[in-house]
């Protein structure tokens, strides 16, 4: 997997678990953090794809 795939899987997984804490403290701040978690996913996707081919 290239680097950039790696970057991208690891600001997703850090992105989802900060929706969540944001989620369980009450703020609205996490569907911010849902939607760069949905960007990174596309982007670790593309990344993945481009490094195979």
């Amino acid at each position: 997997m290239p680097r950039l795939a790696l970057y991208a899987l690891a600001v997703c997984v850090l992105s989802v678990a900060a929706a969540v804490v944001s989620f369980v403290q009450g703020s609205w701040l996490g569907i911010v953090w849902v939607l760069l978690a949905g960007l990174s996913s596309n982007m670790t996707w593309y990344y993945a794809r481009r490094g195979r081919a």
